[in-house]
């Protein structure tokens, strides 16, 4: 298990910056327990291995403007690995779509995508997904409304699996 390099103090800092990335240092080494400079070295060690990955504001998309999210579920005619390559290339150069996951089973790639309105989303679609080479079929499913949208991990239950393998 990856993790077992992490000590609890790492995966403090972890869940504790997960929860809030805009705490000062001194208070996320009070609220795991160590002083404030091996704390720092620690989060600058956690980043260079990779283990943190960035720093975001969740911002309201709705506040902003942007009243529709869709689900676009993606079927490829081919998914030679250049192709798979090519499509996921192609999403990054898409505003509307914030997110791209390639799937396994019926449907290649999963897209989570926002928009002003829905009429942007159809122009979107027909104009743009729909028409990207070695793209088969998409189907979308407008969301309605959210109930959970947890970033990260759960620590709880990685403490757990960790305690009971100790």
């Amino acid at each position: 298990m990856v993790t077992t390099r992490l000590d609890e103090i790492d995966r403090k800092i972890l869940a504790e910056l997960q929860a809030d990335g805009r705490m000062t240092n001194v208070e996320l080494a009070k609220r795991v327990g160590i002083s404030a400079p091996p704390c720092l070295r620690r989060v600058r060690t956690l980043e260079e291995s990779g283990y943190i990955t960035g720093y975001h504001a969740e911002v309201n998309a709705r506040e902003l403007g942007f009243e529709v999210q869709v689900f676009a579920m993606v079927g490829l005619d081919s998914q030679a690995e250049s192709e798979l390559s090519a499509f996921e290339a192609q999403c990054g150069l898409w505003p509307l779509v914030r997110e791209c996951h390639m799937l396994n089973g019926e449907v290649d790639f999963i897209l989570k995508c926002v928009a002003p309105d829905l009429s942007s989303f159809q122009q979107f679609l027909t104009g743009e997904l729909l028409t990207t080479p070695n793209v088969a079929s998409v189907k979308t499913s407008l969301v309605i409304r959210g109930a959970k949208d947890d970033p990260g991990v759960p620590f709880d239950v990685l403490e757990d699996r960790m305690n009971r393998s100790a």
